[in-house]
């Protein structure tokens, strides 16, 4: 059974959700024992989601009017049917975290860096998780255990044991 971590359902789950894709986006977050055990559960389960359906593409050709006028023949790379239902599904159970712009980055070199990227999180899901995790399960020959909890002691304040969550 889930604990239910002393919310209401609407806002325990908003608070998952919230933490979920700090957790993906960040690498790591610090929280209480009880709040990372569930965060990791999800997070686990929606990378074996990206695991299994990352390498779903489909090529289709386009016939398309380049500059001149003329009609040419170009070949576009689409999710598959399973790689989109997934990309839909994380879609709707994270939270759309955006790309922030660098230190010292120019604003022209950060929206040509963005340009092409609507949804920064679904996208390093699929092409920097996915892969990762896929070739890691493929060496070592087992699936999951993509999260690690250490314990860091009690906060100050109300004793809570906290701890530090992060992808490994």
């Amino acid at each position: 059974m889930p604990k239910k971590l002393g919310k209401r359902t609407d806002q325990r789950m908003a608070m998952l959700k919230n933490q979920v894709s700090e957790l993906l986006w960040y690498g790591e977050i610090e929280t209480t024992v009880d709040r990372a055990k569930s965060v990791r559960s999800l997070a686990e389960k929606y990378i074996t989601l990206a695991i299994r359906t990352y390498q779903d593409d489909v090529k289709v050709k386009k016939n398309v009017k380049n500059a001149k006028g003329d009609v040419v023949a170009v070949e576009f790379t689409n999710d598959g049917p399973k790689k989109l239902a997934a990309r839909r599904r994380l879609m709707a159970e994270l939270v759309d975290l955006q790309e922030v712009k660098g230190d010292k980055e120019s604003k022209a070199a950060f929206k040509a860096r963005i340009k092409d990227t609507k949804h920064p999180l679904i996208e390093k899901m699929f092409k920097e998780y996915a892969p990762k995790y896929d070739a890691r399960r493929n060496e070592l020959g087992q699936g999951g255990g993509y999260t690690r909890i250490l314990k860091t002691g009690n906060r100050r304040g109300d004793a809570a044991e906290t701890c530090i969550l992060k992808l490994i």
